[in-house]
């Protein structure tokens, strides 16, 4: 699946768009691990815990949007963007998005 964040595929040309898709994940750190992200932010830089499960949940985000749109037909995702929020003060939600289409090389 070709996933792209511009709106054209060079050598590609779009024979059909199949919609929007996205794919959300909600994560939450453990008790241990905001324990761990407290105690770092006293100090500043980098809280590695919190960098590690933000990386771990976009790819995840971005493997569900590519199963979705495998299933609405689509070989490519074009304008594929990613969204964040925090959901209470220990969740975050990640959520990546485009549209499903289908390319044909030139």
């Amino acid at each position: 699946m070709l996933v792209t964040t511009t709106e054209n595929v060079a050598g590609h040309r779009v024979l059909e768009v199949k919609g929007q898709v996205f794919g959300v994940v909600v994560r939450s750190r453990g008790l241990a691990g905001n324990l761990m992200a407290g105690l770092r932010s006293i100090f500043g830089g980098e809280i590695l815990e919190y960098t590690a499960l933000l990386e771990e949940t976009r790819r995840h985000a971005l493997d569900r949007m590519v199963k979705n749109a495998q299933q609405m037909g689509g070989n490519a995702v074009v304008m594929m963007r990613f969204d964040s929020s925090e959901i209470g003060q220990t969740m975050s939600e990640i959520v990546a998005y485009g549209t499903v289409v289908v390319v044909e090389k030139a």
